[in-house]
């Protein structure tokens, strides 16, 4: 199969944003009728795409995501108060796994209005799914690669590329939640509760003009969509900068009095306004997926014949595009000494100075990723939180550099990242 490698960003622009309508699609597979979680926003195509974007744009506003803000805080305060035990005799942890504690507790309550517990059950089915998502046996992979390939004789087949147990967990645990829900006329502020009321009424309720409905599977399908989001990629972030941080402690000093003073002026309440204000986490955030991006590459599908703008080639329908997001982010014309973990890439005046498209690992334009604000705020908490009370170290345990698992679709550290805390003061 012929592949296009952009790399000029202009051309980037063009593929992502100015001439979006030739490469809408991002050419997944996706098998509604035999597979009903594929039918995700993030695997669906053509209008079926543009449908779904506009009715699930309104519930990642900026008036949502405040709404969900405290439900984030009240788990970043379970999983400061569950550091401490291992702070205070400066234990060497293996922090991923503690993360995904963190990860699991915020997604659970601010998607499926649930209670997890994670930091006092950490072994919960969950935590056994999330696991299972990105867990992939040579057969496995080879399903999702085959169906990929050769789509419609893939849907002939009726292959699924949900994996079995987990697509029959999501849809027992919403048929049982929603219809309780229903029954007892229960609203949360979370994900779940908006989605139902687009799905019962085709409607949110702050919107007159309506959105049209979604069935009971689609709404299952967005809700495994965020969750297999936000699980893996926002504890991967968190963990690569904390072993940055570890490396650099007068990058981490530097962080650590930007959260303690804002926290002062905020009377020690991490709010929505405290953390917009801490500028110095946001550019550690972006500087770790600078040099980390979770997902090292955007796939995108050429829906009708292509002419390179200022060129003589053509990109053929049907062409896949591979933008290749790790090599963009360490090229040294764009990022000097890009090996380098340096947050100052990230000021706003070196943002203005740099290339707008030089930066993707949400992607960008019309099909960007839709939840990128939830994760930032996620992982702006989550390290803000670390921060403000402990001290992380390398220890005889942490792989310098580290050893990825390329078995993984998401950049994900080999067995871990295993880090010493102690307390800050």
């Amino acid at each position: 199969m012929p592949v296009v490698i952009p790399t000029d960003l202009e051309l980037l622009k063009s593929i992502l944003t100015r001439d979006f309508q030739y490469f809408t699609d991002r050419g997944t597979y996706c098998n509604e009728k035999d597979d009903p979680l594929s039918g995700n926003l993030a695997f669906v195509s053509g209008k079926r795409w543009r449908t779904l974007r506009n009715k699930m744009s309104p519930t990642f506003s900026t008036a949502k995501l405040k709404m969900m803000h405290n439900i984030i805080v009240n788990v970043a305060r379970e999983f400061q108060n569950y550091l401490e035990q291992f702070a205070k005799k400066k234990e060497t942890i293996e922090i991923k796994n503690i993360f995904l504690l963190f990860t699991t507790d915020v997604i659970g309550n601010c998607a499926f209005g649930i209670e997890c517990n994670s930091f006092k059950k950490p072994n919960t089915e969950f935590r056994r799914i999330g696991k299972r998502l990105y867990e992939f046996t040579f057969f496995e992979a080879m399903r999702v690669i085959f169906s990929t390939m050769f789509q419609d004789f893939s849907r002939m087949l009726k292959m699924k590329i949900i994996k079995t147990d987990v697509a029959e967990f999501f849809m027992r645990f919403f048929k049982e939640i929603v219809e309780y829900r229903e029954k007892n006329d229960i609203k949360r502020d979370d994900f779940l509760s908006l989605l139902m009321q687009i799905k019962n009424t085709g409607k949110l309720d702050s919107d007159s003009t309506g959105l049209g409905k979604i069935t009971f599977e689609e709404l299952v399908a967005q809700m495994y969509a965020i969750f297999n989001a936000s699980y893996e990629t926002t504890a991967s972030t968190l963990t690569l900068a904390v072993y940055e941080l570890a490396q650099h402690q007068d990058i981490q000093e530097k962080a650590r009095e930007e959260v303690n003073r804002i926290l002062k002026k905020y009377n020690d309440e991490y709010t929505y306004e405290a953390c917009m204000e801490m500028k110095y986490i946001d550019q550690i955030i972006k500087e770790t997926l600078r040099k980390y991006p979770v997902i090292d590459y955007l796939l995108r599908l050429c829906g009708q014949d292509y002419s390179v703008p200022n060129t003589n080639h053509v990109i053929d329908k049907g062409t896949y595009i591979a933008i290749p997001v790790h090599a963009i982010h360490h090229d040294p014309e764009i990022y000097p000494d890009p090996e380098k973990f340096d947050p100052e890439r990230f000021t706003e005046d070196n943002i203005k100075n740099r290339h707008p498209y030089a930066w993707l690992p949400f992607g960008e334009g019309p099909r960007n990723c839709i939840a990128m604000r939830l994760g930032m705020v996620q992982a702006k908490i989550g390290l803000a939180s670390l921060l403000s009370k402990y001290r992380v170290n390398v220890s005889p345990r942490t792989v310098i550099p580290p050893v990825f698992n390329y078995g993984s679709f998401t950049l994900s550290p080999k067995d871990g990242m295993w880090i010493t805390l102690e307390m800050a003061s």
